[in-house]
């Protein structure tokens, strides 16, 4: 069976690392066709080795169209993935559009993918915001051990996570200041070259960033209700790759050697903690690359049952491409979907 996949949203960072990844990953497609706004008509977008002209979103016709993968941001998503759903095309949003939505699962396969039979109210699943996608797949295979009470999470996220703005300004910015030229701030709040920022998203009555209230809400609602959680969500000068500090504390014991363990055996991670110079992962290191790679574990004496790690993660990839592709890979491998158009 072979499918016919729309990406909306084809010209942007994460929409061409979705193009990127279905073919690295073999996806059955029948045919695939980039999608964005009338501006970028005629633009073209590299589908492995064939080129692809971008088409307008208003002027797509979705009754043919197997798979949308929407990724374009929650007013558009908001607008246009009802519509698609309900010419029978499956829309996989990327956007924060309806991840709190209750007649839309909220899915990363390795943590909860028994959730995405619930597709079928609305005809659209929700990917998960970049920082809870990485931090739940490390954490759930420790809560099915050990079960998680709290989660303490400070997150140092790159620029990409701001989309193609946010890589040119920190690029722009850099130059600027090794030249000793004028720095322009434009898309952040402060300059990002050679700084951090403890502001992604917008500021909410309680104090906590939009950003922050992000990773409570969606860790709760795919993982489990009863863990608190608390983030701190920092902007950082570096292109591509999220990392987090987590402390966890757990109601039953667990070692940092019984964590390794269950980690090493846990779909989708990859540990690599050795007590040594560079015995750990930097987002440098996780660029380009699939996994979730979890360091420096150890155990936190301040607490009982507490466990201190470090989470790097592309935040393009897992965090947004890859997880989507791989709740696509969900659909076809459960028998969810079946494509429109017979094969001759």
């Amino acid at each position: 069976m072979s499918f016919k996949v729309a990406i909306v949203g084809a010209t942007g960072n994460v929409g061409r690392e979705m193009l990127n990844i279905l073919e690295e990953r073999g996806f059955p497609v029948s045919e695939v066709v980039a999608l964005a706004s009338r501006r970028s008509q005629g633009t073209e977008v590299s589908f492995g080795d064939r080129t692809l002209k971008v088409r307008a979103l208003d002027q797509y016709d979705f009754s043919d169209t197997d798979i949308c993968i929407m990724s374009a941001g929650g007013n558009v998503s908001k607008e246009w993935s009802p519509k698609i759903g309900k010419q029978g095309c499956v829309v996989i949003d990327n956007s924060s559009a309806f991840r709190y939505d209750q007649d839309v699962p909220l899915i990363v396969p390795e943590v909860n993918p028994d959730a995405i039979s619930l597709f079928t109210r609305k005809n659209i699943i929700a990917n998960p915001n970049c920082s809870t996608a990485q931090l739940v797949v490390a954490l759930k295979p420790l809560h099915d051990f050990a079960t998680i009470k709290r989660v303490v999470v400070a997150t140092y996220q790159s620029v990409s996570g701001a989309g193609k703005e946010g890589m040119d300004e920190l690029f722009t910015q850099t130059r600027a200041v090794f030249v000793a030229d004028q720095v322009d701030v434009k898309k952040f709040t402060k300059r990002i070259a050679f700084n951090v920022i403890p502001h992604i998203d917008v500021f909410l009555d309680d104090g906590f960033t939009k950003e922050e209230w992000k990773m409570v809400a969606e860790t709760k609602k795919m993982l489990d209700p009863k863990i608190k959680l608390t983030a701190t969500c920092v902007r950082v000068p570096v292109f591509i790759g999220h990392s987090e500090a987590v402390n966890i504390e757990f109601e039953k014991p667990i070692t940092a050697e019984e964590a390794r363990e269950i980690l090493r055996e846990a779909p989708g991670c990859q540990v690599l903690d050795k007590r040594e110079d560079g015995g750990y992962i930097t987002p440098l290191d996780s660029a380009g690359e699939d996994a979730t790679f979890i360091s420096r574990i150890r155990e936190d004496s301040t607490i009982d049952n507490g466990l201190s790690m470090w989470i790097v993660s592309d935040n393009l990839r897992k965090g947004a491409a890859l997880n989507a592709v791989q709740i696509a890979e969900l659909l076809i491998e459960r028998g969810l979907i079946q494509p429109k158009k017979k094969a001759a």
